[in-house]
């Protein structure tokens, strides 16, 4: 068994970090090598990622891992970078908070119209899909002078390796994929205008990516070879695939950060109107897998308001919140005017007020709004994934950094009344690794991976308490507004 560890580059929407981890087929032990902030770019009204500055942080990162025996990199989906006939960066990417595309969809729509572009890509209406981001980008100079797209973990292994692909993972979310075929979506992209001929060719989890260059390998004190392996590269992908479920378990999943994306693991779509009208999307997973699953805001809402109040300390927070009253006031945690940043808890405050419900008065009332509202857009997403994908569901994961926040897994179990298993904390970095281990060898299948994760890392079972009736009447509330 290789005692070398692998190395997960796994970039949020609020920081990055550079993980290793010790695999065998008994043992997975995690170590953060380095973790670094996430902080975008305004520049006029433009929001930019700093990618030079993550693309630094990595570096870093692999300078304090030591010798590691391959390297895997995920991160968020949709945005990308556009690079020139040379291969050089055409400016920093777009960050997909950025207003430019708040007003395409009518556009694209007028060429594909929703249901057909449903019916035919299953992904969900969000105003930052690729899609969308690519007609705002139309009749610019930047894109008519690109030759090469590259999804952001893509453009990362480009800048590690010199090599060139799209993995398939984050592919799937820019809504130019059909998740039957697992290939482009060849007539949506001509009716749309879109040029494929940007993407390079389409890579698998488990592929091999290329190898360190060698001004790389000088600049980390690395030794060389050292591979660069695809993994589903779309963080949520990866996480998935560390989800401690047994394969003949009837689970759903929630991954809980930034976004909270709720739904069930799939072995074919689900492209029906229903499906649409309720804007559940289709996005692919490892070994032939659909991701039916539903954005949800997620802890952005209360990220956000933790920046308007100065960053207090989280665990009081909670401690306070947890004492506030239930269900007092809830929001509709998917609602688009809690997108942008800024000004979170007056947007909260704003969004009880128009339905007639008491204003969150503190920063623990306003918590305890946002954990009861996302507890009950947990519970909407699984019950109604379940009813459209026609499957049970008998226990909910929590994967995540939402893992660590117990009130929320509690509110969950209590609002979805099923039990909630939460853990692991960190599981696009473990899925990140995991699929490292299978392409080298190490694991089996993924039932093999997923019970490695169950029997190593640290787990906590949530019980249901008190009756559905409550968070019935507060859906009823929701839906009402």
């Amino acid at each position: 068994m290789p005692t070398t560890p692998y190395a997960a580059i796994d970039l949020g929407a609020s920081s990055g970090r550079v993980i290793t981890a010790q695999v065998t087929r008994d043992t997975l032990t995690l170590n953060e090598a380095h973790r670094f902030p996430n902080t975008p770019v305004r520049t006029g009204t433009s929001l930019h990622w700093n990618i030079l500055t993550l693309y630094a942080g990595i570096l870093d990162g692999l300078r304090k891992t030591g010798q590691v025996r391959s390297i895997g990199i995920d991160s968020w989906a949709v945005d990308y970078g556009l690079l020139d006939a040379d291969g050089t960066l055409l400016g920093n990417p777009y960050h997909y908070r950025d207003t430019r595309t708040d007003t395409i969809a009518e556009k694209v729509w007028s060429q594909v119209p929703p249901a057909e572009l449903y019916a035919s890509t299953g992904l969900q209406y969000a105003p930052f899909n690729t899609l969308y981001q690519l007609a705002a980008a139309r009749e610019t100079a930047q894109l008519g002078c690109a030759a090469t797209l590259l999804l952001i973990p893509d453009l990362l292994t480009y800048w590690l390796t010199g090599e060139r692909g799209t993995e398939l993972t984050n592919a799937s979310t820019t809504q130019l994929i059909d998740p039957r075929t697992r290939d482009w979506a060849h007539d949506i992209a001509a009716r749309t205008g879109t040029d494929l001929a940007l993407f390079p060719a389409l890579r698998h989890p488990g592929d091999p990516a290329g190898v360190l260059l060698p001004h790389v390998l000088a600049e980390t004190g690395l030794t060389g070879p050292v591979p660069v392996t695809t993994v589903a590269s779309h963080d949520t992908a990866s996480a998935v695939a560390a989800v401690p479920a047994t394969e003949d378990a009837n689970f759903a999943y929630i991954c809980t950060g930034t976004w909270s994306l709720a739904g069930l693991e799939l072995d074919a779509p689900v492209l029906t109107e229903e499906s649409r009208a309720a804007n559940f999307t289709n996005e692919l997973g490892i070994d032939g897998t659909v991701r039916y699953l539903r954005n949800i805001m997620g802890l952005w809402l209360l990220q956000e308001c933790q920046r308007a109040w100065g960053d207090p300390d989280l665990a009081d927070l909670l401690d306070k919140a947890a004492h506030a009253p239930a269900l007092r006031s809830v929001v509709d945690a998917s609602d688009p005017a809690f997108l942008a940043p800024g000004s979170m808890p007056a947007r909260i405050a704003a969004a009880c007020r128009a339905t007639d419900q008491p204003e969150p008065r503190t920063p623990a009332e306003t918590t305890r709004c946002i954990l009861d509202s996302l507890a009950l857009a947990h519970r909407r997403a699984v019950a109604q994934a379940a009813r459209l994908a026609d499957r049970p569901v008998d226990v909910v994961h929590i994967v995540g950094g939402g893992a660590r926040n117990a009130l929320l897994c509690q509110l969950t179990a209590d609002a979805c009344g099923l039990p909630v298993v939460a853990g692991p904390a960190e599981a696009a970095a473990l899925g990140n690794v995991l699929v490292q281990a299978r392409a080298d060898g190490i694991l089996g299948d993924r039932a093999a991976a997923r019970a490695l994760v169950a029997d190593t890392q640290p787990l906590t079972r949530y019980t249901p308490r008190g009756p559905a009736t409550q968070w019935a009447a507060a859906e009823a509330r929701v839906a009402a507004s």
